[in-house]
């Protein structure tokens, strides 16, 4: 499966933030300025949308992000690939994907070593 755009960029901000202490503090603090300086791009944040990033690096606390709950999902209908992560189950782009009961311990994986 090739990674899109977005989850290479999300791959090299996670990268760039574990590396560089001062990086991640800027991208906690204003994380659109951050990614901007990063990328050399103008970030496209839909309007009335917030961009919140959390250090959760604390590898004595498990987290639970809770999505937006979907409108209706009667009629959402799966392309292929989606289909066959549904089916086959697939791995967030940092290795990064706890299942449940918690194993522990947790150890990130390196992300996208092709990129650096």
């Amino acid at each position: 499966m090739e990674f899109t755009q977005e989850q290479k960029l999300y791959a090299e901000i996670v990268q760039k933030a574990w590396e560089d202490a001062s990086f991640k503090q800027e991208l906690i603090a204003n994380p659109v300025a951050a990614i901007e300086k990063l990328t050399g791009k103008k970030m496209n944040l839909p309007e009335g949308k917030t961009l919140i990033v959390r250090d959760q690096t604390d590898e004595s606390t498990v987290y639970i992000n809770i999505p937006a709950a979907s409108k209706k999902v009667d009629d959402v209908e799966l392309n292929e690939e989606q289909l066959e992560a549904v089916a086959g189950g697939i791995e967030g782009p940092g290795g990064c994907t706890p299942t449940f009961p918690f194993p522990g311990p947790w150890t990130p994986l390196p992300i996208l070593p092709e990129l650096y």
